[in-house]
């Protein structure tokens, strides 16, 4: 007898759901750290509808942010709500926020959400514009974020340098060989940009920034315009190499390009320059072949570059080779020598084989990671049998004494009450019980990237990442 698999990123913990839903005063286990005064938002692809499930991937579908205020020790909202592009407007029955430069990528973005100088964004890529969203997660519309006369916008990546004030994207079109180099203040307002040709449209996802440079990232990944009927227009192109450039922040100078084996970034966890003449970047990396149909394929690991800036040499090095991706570092780490990262195990699971075996549907792993690069050593927090995580963001104390000192939040599955959580571990006492858990009366569908957005009347830096 044959039978039909069904397709991961329709079921289980990758499930769409189906309603928006608001509810006040969650309940909490434990207690939330005083001073956090915001809300934690993530991002990621919700569809409204799939034509063809078996062709189905997990990147597809319209942007739907989920969001948990927190004030005073309190969790005082949960929300969920599409981002409301042209068409979603349209498949809700609602009139459209506001009008779209371009129809033709008028794309409810799916990919991240962050703060900025008071406002809230939802952010993709491939010249696709941000769509400005109310405190309450509610689509304002699309907006200029970031947007140059040659159709470039900020992006998914854009990264928030503390030390400067500035905000930098790294962005690509679609069917274009050039990518810009976008520099906001903390407004984001363009101050300058600056255009770099990369023959054959690589797929940039990620970059990194230095305290004087920008890295770059180009890979056998490309744009392909035979593949747009598929759903994913990329292919990996067997003739290309991987390689990382330098380019320098001012603007002035050429790319140098450093040859790497052959792989995709798939994020960047920080990147430093030693002040002996080196880079270190430090990466999650998928293997040859990586396919975006299939994120857990190409197993990424962390690894570590080092670039030898006066001698043209480049150093590749394994940190820690469990499957893991989503790195993420406290935000004063951006651009300088750091110690700590933060990862998520993504080993997928398969789905149940059979009467008797009682796993759930396909999902991530259930562990967050805390890398020490210092002594080398990695650290995990498990949430037990089937508690699926994905992202975890660092929010700093309220009087950070260490790199270290502060929070890490993510969105867990609680399989014993069929929601998800909003978890705050220690990130000093990784490995140790929560120091909070706020229960969320519904699912949270495994997602893409989010932000600790503190409300303006803080001193804590954009929730940018």
């Amino acid at each position: 007898m044959t039978t039909t698999r069904r397709n991961r990123y329709l079921s289980g913990s990758f499930a769409p759901v189906t309603e928006e839903v608001t509810a006040h005063d969650l309940p909490v286990t434990g207690r939330i750290p005083a001073h956090l005064t915001g809300r934690y938002l993530r991002n990621g692809p919700n569809p409204l509808g799939v034509e063809d499930a078996a062709a189905h991937i997990w990147t597809l579908g319209a942007g739907m942010v989920h969001g948990v205020r927190i004030r005073d020790g309190r969790a005082e909202w949960y929300r969920n709500r599409w981002v409301r592009s042209g068409s979603v407007a349209d498949r809700l029955g609602e009139p459209r926020r506001g009008t779209p430069v371009d129809e033709r990528l008028d794309v409810s973005p799916n990919v991240q959400v962050a703060g900025l100088a008071g406002r809230t964004f939802a952010l993709v890529e491939g010249g696709i514009r941000p769509y400005e969203l109310g405190y309450e997660l509610d689509t304002v519309g699309p907006c200029d974020l970031g947007a140059t006369p040659e159709g470039y916008s900020a992006n998914a990546h854009s990264l928030f340098d503390p030390h400067t004030g500035e905000l930098h994207s790294l962005a690509f079109l679609y069917g274009s060989d050039d990518i810009q180099h976008i520099v906001m203040d903390a407004t984001g307002t363009v101050r300058r940009t600056r255009t770099v040709r990369v023959p054959g449209n690589p797929y940039m996802h990620d970059f990194a920034l230095t305290e004087h440079h920008v890295l770059l990232f180009d890979s056998p990944v490309v744009f392909s315009p035979a593949h747009l009927a598929t759903g994913v227009p990329f292919t990996w192109d067997e003739g290309r190499g991987a390689r990382v450039g330098v380019l320098p922040r001012d603007g002035g100078g050429a790319v140098r390009w450093f040859g790497l084996a052959p792989g995709l970034v798939g994020h960047t966890l920080n990147a430093y320059e030693t002040g002996t003449g080196e880079i270190v970047v430090d990466v999650v990396r998928h293997g040859e072949g990586f396919d975006i149909r299939d994120v857990g394929a190409s197993r990424p690991t962390l690894d570590r570059w080092t670039l030898g800036l006066a001698r043209g040499t480049v150093r590749e090095d394994r940190l820690d080779d469990r499957v893991q991706e989503f790195p993420r570092v406290a935000s004063l780490s951006t651009g300088r020598p750091y110690r700590y990262g933060y990862t998520a195990a993504v080993e997928l699971y398969a789905a149940p084989a059979g009467p008797g075996d009682d796993r759930p549907e396909e999902g991530f792993s259930n562990a967050l990671l805390k890398h020490d690069l210092e002594r080398g050593t990695t650290e995990a927090h498990e949430f037990g049998r089937y508690g699926t995580v994905g992202e975890g963001v660092f929010v700093p104390a309220e009087s950070p004494g260490a790199e270290d000192d502060g929070y890490v939040m993510a969105y867990v599955f609680a399989p014993e009450r069929a929601a998800t959580d909003l978890v705050i571990l220690s990130a000093r006492d990784f490995s140790g019980a929560p120091v909070a858990r706020i229960h969320l009366p519904v699912r949270v569908p495994l997602g893409l990237h989010g932000n600790w957005v503190p409300d303006p009347v803080t001193r804590s830096a954009p929730g940018v990442s």
